[in-house]
């Protein structure tokens, strides 16, 4: 093992200074021996977890591809693994370590093969120790911070053989002029800020990506202008917590609001934004959403928890009341053809059976079009991990079974009412479970099959649905 490893710390990824965020705009760069180190060869990278992780992982390739690797969709045949992951729960740290396993004995059959781990995970100090110590045959590790340093990370190693750890645990800046290799031709993930300063006491994210920073809207704007001039219909605008864009601004007064707004006015034909936070959601973003057609009526708005309690305990910073006054203005404001989804953790330490139906009565009262929900998962160097959980695993299994049926009804519910309705679809590919149809999401998010023609991909055109069903819609093309 090499002495020059650069491990993450923890101490290090909480420190939240003073210090002014720098742009760099001249950090990516390919040392001339590595140019063709991929000539021939394929990569295949895998990627766990969120949005963010998946836009990581286009830039991750675009890299590769700079240096000539090509892309594989069998991890079988490639040179070149790289295992993009996740730190938010258990589940997605079991399959990581799991995958990890297979490639084990694919390496013992092809020494040549190189081995890497990045994204969230590789920040967390017990992982790399546990890499360290029992997968000292993997290659390199590379962290969140510095993505753009892969080039000489692979360089290095081919140099010393050895395992090669560099993860940078900072605050973080903003390196600009990174490629992508975009996976759809029709939308795109434009991140508008990294890190997280929230520190919710569950969540690890804060640690993993550093303090929150945000792009100048002059390259963002600029990133927009150019993926419509290739054709893109939507963009997504993507951050930990989107709504406080330019909060850590020290030299101008530019929001989330005025963000939307000059996107808006590019003219590109879509715009999300993920994820919210309750506690950054302005009046003047909500008149923005509404003064903009391009501007989706879609709102991921987590909750976490109906309980005032939990939601202390958990950091969140709103109360149960304070989160359904938002959401009521949100709905009275956009109107009916607005959805909203959201995310919900059942099982917190400390959740009572009081604090659950809390939770439940929450779910009733704002009738969700759909949510994301979760069995807590303690996270190792997080507060909430030190707090005593003294619900069992079987209570809290029971539990989501039922706050699931509960979202499922009213996912139910509010596709029904979509029934015989004409909504535009930005028809995106093959329909999955239909070699007939094709499948894409209306501007509310929904996920549409549709009895269409394949020269319709690419398209937004206006369909009349036909089925509703929980998580789908059904329908045909409304010429």
């Amino acid at each position: 093992m090499g002495d020059n490893m650069l491990k993450p710390n923890f101490k290090e990824a909480k420190k939240r200074t003073k210090e002014d965020i720098k742009v760099l705009r001249n950090e990516y760069k390919i040392p001339n021996d590595v140019k063709n180190l991929g000539f021939n060869k394929k990569y295949f990278i895998k990627t766990y977890g969120c949005q963010m992780n998946e836009h990581d992982s286009e830039m991750i390739s675009a890299i590769l591809e700079d240096m000539k690797y090509t892309r594989t969709d069998d991890y079988e045949n490639s040179d070149l693994i790289i295992l993009n992951t996740c730190a938010i729960r258990e589940n997605a740290h079991n399959k990581t370590f799991g995958m990890l396993g297979r490639i084990k004995h694919l390496k013992q059959k092809k020494p040549g093969l190189m081995v890497g781990l990045a994204g969230c995970m590789s920040q967390e100090e017990s992982v790399v120790e546990q890499i360290i110590s029992k997968y000292g045959w993997m290659d390199f590790v590379f962290g969140t911070h510095n993505i753009h340093k892969l080039p000489e990370i692979l360089k290095e190693h081919i140099t010393s053989k050895e395992l090669e750890v560099n993860v940078w645990s900072n605050e973080g800046n903003v390196i600009e002029g990174i490629p992508f290799k975009r996976d759809s031709k029709y939308k795109a993930w434009v991140n508008i800020m990294y890190g997280c300063d929230k520190f919710c006491t569950y969540c690890i994210v804060p640690f993993t990506r550093g303090k929150q920073r945000s792009r100048m809207p002059e390259d963002i704007i600029n990133e927009v202008r150019e993926l419509i001039k290739k054709g893109y219909m939507e963009v997504t605008l993507l951050g930990q917590n989107v709504n406080a864009y330019g909060k850590d601004f020290t030299n101008r007064t530019y929001r989330m609001e005025n963000l939307l707004e000059d996107v808006a006015k590019t003219g590109i034909k879509r715009i999300r934004f993920i994820t919210s936070h309750p506690w950054d959601f302005t009046d003047k973003m909500i008149d923005v959403i509404k003064r903009y057609d391009n501007i989706c009526n879609y709102i991921h708005l987590p909750v976490q928890s109906g309980s005032s309690t939990i939601l202390k305990l958990m950091g969140r910073r709103y109360t149960k009341e304070s989160y359904i006054e938002l959401y009521n203005k949100i709905r009275d404001k956009l109107g009916e053809n607005c959805s909203i989804t959201t995310d919900i953790i059942v099982g917190f330490p400390g959740e009572t059976k009081t604090d659950f139906e809390d939770t439940l009565k929450l779910v009733k009262k704002c009738k969700f079009d759909s949510a994301f929900t979760f069995i807590y998962s303690p996270r190792e160097g997080t507060p909430a991990a030190k707090m005593k959980d003294n619900i069992t695993k079987q209570e809290k299994e029971q539990r989501l079974y039922k706050l699931n049926e509960v979202i499922n009804k009213y996912s139910k519910e509010s596709n029904d009412k979509l029934v015989g309705k004409v909504i535009p679809v930005l028809l995106e590919n093959v329909s999955e479970k239909d070699s007939t149809m094709l499948a894409g999401y209306s501007d509310t998010m929904k996920l549409v099959n549709v009895k269409a023609d394949k020269k319709y991909i690419g398209q937004i055109v206006n369909v009349k649905i036909t089925d509703a069903k929980t998580w789908s819609l059904d329908g045909e093309i409304n010429e």
